[in-house]
């Protein structure tokens, strides 16, 4: 089996805040409880997380996503509010990634980390699944990563665009399942490191 990665996405506390309306009541605890299982099969757990410098030099005003915060509120570094939320319990063996984009891969150092583990397949999970999800998605076919997402492991603010992605848009391009499916996998020895 391909060396595998668990890739926590957006999980902060500025972001998170944005999304606790629609959060169902599990979420939260469903991605500790399959962060602690990828732990006891030996699985890295990256944790990816965006931030930027005071001042935010890093925004463009012309990027539509990020240009209109110019003061970065809520993602500037060593801010209590950008930091991963306290849910999700970090272990120093636990990696966190820093990007300056919507992709895990954008201004980040992941694909070095990725390279130097010996990572081949990568397993999705985070907010929202119509941002860092689809983006790295995106970019990790292109530079040819086996990729897992984990449906009840994303979430988006709007449903109808969560279900079209996982139904029609990700299934061409990686394993759409759920946690649990994953989970049992993993339980057979399908994904686990070599």
């Amino acid at each position: 089996m391909p060396k595998t990665a668990l890739l926590i996405m957006d999980l902060q506390n500025s972001i998170v805040s944005l999304v606790t309306h629609i959060m169902p009541p599990n979420y939260l605890q469903t991605i500790s409880s399959t962060i602690a299982t990828a732990r006891s099969h030996s699985i890295p757990i990256l944790h990816i997380t965006v931030k930027f410098r005071p001042g935010a030099p890093e925004i463009n005003p012309r990027n539509f996503s990020f240009g209109r915060n110019p003061t970065a509120t809520g993602f500037l570094e060593n801010d209590p509010i950008s930091s991963i939320h306290p849910s999700i319990a970090l272990e120093p063996s636990d990696i966190i990634i820093v990007k300056k984009r919507i992709s895990a891969f954008t201004g980040s150092d992941l694909e070095v980390v990725l390279r130097s583990l010996g990572v081949q397949e990568i397993v999705l999970c985070g907010v929202a699944t119509s941002g860092v999800v689809l983006s790295t998605v995106r970019e990790a076919a292109d530079k040819d990563y086996g990729i897992v997402v984990l449906r009840d492991g994303c979430l988006d603010g709007d449903e109808e665009v969560h279900r079209v992605l996982m139904e029609k848009v990700f299934v061409k391009q990686a394993r759409v399942l759920e946690v649990g499916e994953w989970v049992a996998g993993l339980g057979e020895g399908k994904g686990v490191q070599e």
